[in-house]
């Protein structure tokens, strides 16, 4: 151990063994949901297909024609049609898929086994509009009657995985869903093919023997919007947490942030009896107050919730200005009457903070970027509750901010853990903005005997 890890926890050392990427633009198994993240696939057979959805005066289409691929959009009768010079043509197309992900529609091609969007359009730009007034894509009323056309059809899949954290227990450690105890059961973020307001939560297995990943189902926020009223968004970067007979579900409101419209993040918490393990599910959700301390905070995300005996320890990410970002961590005897406690105020690009209990503490893992000054860059922290670090995690460190989300699996003597992470590799194609990356990246212990010779590297 060096100078660095002096009074921290030994952590074992982590090499990658798997890169994971599922991508579906629809989801299987899945029924159109209520919300705002529904996708339908027609294959294409002759010299034409068409795939649409429709709700009240709405109709949102996709078309392949001959090579060209279009997107159309009816509002109160009135119709416009989209392409992209650019990347608006594909000869070797096998199936056309169309997916509204928040506010954002697109035009998919499958290409051989990988897909890629063609066509693009924000319903919420006024550009697009044109003076028509935008579809309520978020409005539970409007998405009840969202009708899907194709003959595939169901809830948006997801173009990469990011933003892993295992399911757990209150007391912070991992829930075993009955009759499935080796599994590993985690949230992700769903990446979408369009930034922030594309993204959703989902819920995840892991086999920690065979490394298969299995969909387990979506989860979808109730609350509040940018123009006060109800809707049900797509909030991500999200801690599942089992209490007694509840689920707690704490989330990030990314569903509706727009660095221009609404440059604005905070943490919603939602609660229910319902089974989070299977399914699509809309959950009410209200905020969850984290007090920040001295300074200006413009955001909060992230948040990682674990109850010590009769205080609750909350970790967040703070941030001085989008995008300057830190952790910061809240205590309290409940969840509504939090103070602050610390912040790491050092970084300008560290997330991802994770609590956990090794050695008899407490300790708060998190996510160094490469924007950080240079002594803290592509690493992972390990800090006592009041944001010292004492060492960091020995692992590779893939691209973008991978979340160091330590996975417990088995007992006693057979006792071991993962490491997920994510990369920042992009998937759908050279049309999609920022937003469609990660590759779920998978990490165990070094053997023992590399374990010894590599012992300084685990501060």
């Amino acid at each position: 151990m060096s100078e660095e890890g002096k009074g921290g926890p030994l952590f074992p050392v982590f090499a990658p063994v798997a890169r994971l990427r599922p991508v579906d633009v629809v989801q299987p198994g899945t029924s159109v949901p209520r919300a705002p993240f529904i996708a339908a696939a027609q294959p294409i057979d002759g010299d034409g297909a068409e795939v649409a959805l429709t709700a009240d005066t709405t109709r949102i289409s996709a078309t392949w024609d001959e090579g060209r691929v279009a997107l159309g959009v009816d509002l109160d009768g009135v119709a416009t049609q989209h392409r992209s010079r650019r990347h608006g043509r594909s000869r070797h197309a096998v199936e056309l898929a169309l997916s509204l992900t928040g506010p954002v529609a697109t035009a998919w091609v499958r290409e051989g086994r990988d897909w890629r969007a063609r066509a693009q359009v924000d319903l919420a730009d006024e550009a697009v509009l044109a003076g028509r007034t935008a579809p309520p894509v978020h409005d539970a009323d409007w998405l009840a009657d969202v009708v899907a056309h194709g003959p595939s059809w169901g809830a948006f899949g997801q173009l990469g995985l990011r933003d892993a954290r295992v399911v757990t227990e209150v007391d912070g450690s991992s829930y075993r869903e009955p009759g499935a105890s080796e599994q590993v059961l985690f949230t992700a973020t769903s990446a979408g093919p369009g930034g922030f307001r594309t993204g959703h939560t989902s819920v995840w297995s892991l086999d920690p023997a065979t490394l298969a990943l299995e969909h387990r189902g979506d989860l979808f926020v109730r609350r509040p919007g940018a123009d006060g009223r109800p809707g049900v968004y797509g909030d991500h970067a999200t801690h599942l947490v089992r209490d007694g007979g509840r689920w707690l579900v704490a989330t990030s409101t990314w569903g509706d942030f727009d660095r221009r419209r609404h440059p604005q993040v905070d943490v919603v918490l939602a609660e229910t009896d319902a089974d989070l393990m299977r399914g699509t599910h809309v959950l009410d959700a209200v905020p969850l107050p984290l007090p920040t301390g001295p300074g200006q905070v413009v955001g909060v995300w992230d948040p990682h919730l674990v109850r010590d005996g009769e205080r609750w320890l909350v970790a967040f990410v703070g941030a001085s200005r989008f995008f300057r970002f830190h952790p910061m961590l809240a205590e309290g005897p409940a969840l509504d009457r939090l103070s602050f406690r610390a912040a790491a105020t050092g970084r300008h690009a560290t997330e991802g903070p994770t609590l956990i209990r090794a050695d008899g503490a407490w300790w708060l893992l998190a996510s160094d970027g490469r924007d950080n000054p240079r002594e803290h860059r592509e690493r992972y922290p390990v800090f006592d509750l009041d944001l010292v670090e004492r060492g960091r995690l020995g692992a590779h460190y893939p691209t973008n901010i991978p979340w160091p989300t330590l996975a417990p699996y088995g007992g006693g003597a057979e006792a071991s853990a993962l490491l997920l992470g994510f990369d920042g590799e992009p998937a759908g194609g050279a049309l999609l903005p920022y937003g469609s990356h990660g590759s779920l990246v998978v990490q165990r212990p070094v053997p023992e005997s590399m374990l010894r010779r590599t012992r300084a590297l685990v501060l």
